[in-house]
């Protein structure tokens, strides 16, 4: 799979795919029919599927103080697309240029001469441009005149929920990651690296694996059943486990912090880097009036994720 991550001085070789076009957060079941209808015309027309989307996402660029949002990582989403059947995307720096630019001048300077694209598909909410001004009816008419084909995606739905990642991003919000998971079509998952962290799990007879929340999307915060896919090293390997998301009440600390204890593990992965998919929400985040407690509550939320793991 090809990743662009400009549009000057494209190759020949890698013009002419047909584009979906959109940020992708999640991957969810939405996205996948925009790209499924992609993948369909792409192949009618002989020519590659692609993606085009921005990083960092725009929300992001605009609204630099908001807390992280994001569904999945950029390293995530890349090797999701490229599993769905995505042979090229392009990864198009969201800066003040392409903030300030004319959807005229997008169409024009990105699609057509830039990227030389064959056809996009857009879902039927799509708007892009300074101000969001273009939509589109603009695509439509501008791709009548310079060559290209355009289709428009309408709203996906399961039951009364849109498949949209806001809506996802809602239910992970109250804690609902099976709800999160019939729209995303697969389990919500976090991926980074295993750091440093106090150590105390070791000394209460639950050692976890601790990883940093920066960039990803807080979820509510408390206990889960996780599935732990650890993607390198000698432990490779997919594993059960119970992890805490939240500030650790007990030991009366504010930085937020994912805690995983794997179940039957003995190793050393500091530096290895995980996917941790939720499952099952178990119960809030809570304080306790000492360790003996903790440790019950421990052993009794590790029952629960067990028999709630291996019903899947």
């Amino acid at each position: 799979m090809h990743i662009l991550r400009h549009f000057d001085d494209i190759a020949p070789a890698l013009k002419g795919a047909v584009y979906a076009i959109g940020n992708f957060d999640g991957v969810h079941i939405g996205h996948q029919q925009v790209i499924a209808r992609t993948a369909a015309i792409a192949k009618e027309l002989g020519a590659p599927t692609g993606v085009l989307m921005f990083e960092p996402h725009p929300r992001q660029y605009f609204f630099p103080d908001q807390p992280f949002f994001r569904l999945m990582s950029f390293r995530a989403k890349t090797r999701t697309l490229g599993e769905i059947g995505v042979d090229q995307i392009a990864a198009l720096p969201f800066d003040k240029r392409m903030a300030t630019m004319e959807a005229e001048d997008f169409v024009r300077n990105v699609l057509v001469e830039g990227l030389g694209a064959a056809h996009v598909v857009v879902g039927y909410d799509f708007c892009f441009g300074k101000g969001r001004r273009g939509d589109g009816a603009l695509l439509r008419r501008m791709g009548e005149e310079l060559g290209f084909g355009v289709t428009i995606v309408d709203e996906v739905k399961k039951g009364g929920d849109t498949y949209s990642s806001t809506r996802i991003r809602e239910l992970l919000a109250k804690g609902d990651p099976r709800g999160a998971a019939d729209l995303l079509g697969h389990w919500w998952t976090i991926e980074t690296h295993v750091i440093k962290g106090d150590q105390r799990g070791r000394t209460i007879g639950f050692p976890t694996a601790n990883l940093s929340l920066e960039g990803h999307l807080e979820p509510a915060f408390g206990v889960y059943a996780v599935k732990v896919e650890i993607e390198d090293g000698p432990h490779k390997g997919t594993y059960d486990g119970v992890a805490n998301v939240g500030r650790r009440p007990t030991f009366d600390k504010e930085d937020v912090l994912l805690e995983v204890h794997i179940f039957g593990f003995e190793g050393d992965i500091y530096g290895a880097h995980l996917a941790v998919s939720f499952i099952d929400f178990l119960r809030p985040e809570q304080k306790f009036d000492g360790l003996e407690s903790l440790k019950a509550q421990i052993a009794a939320d590790s029952d629960k994720a067990r028999t709630l793991l291996a019903a899947l």
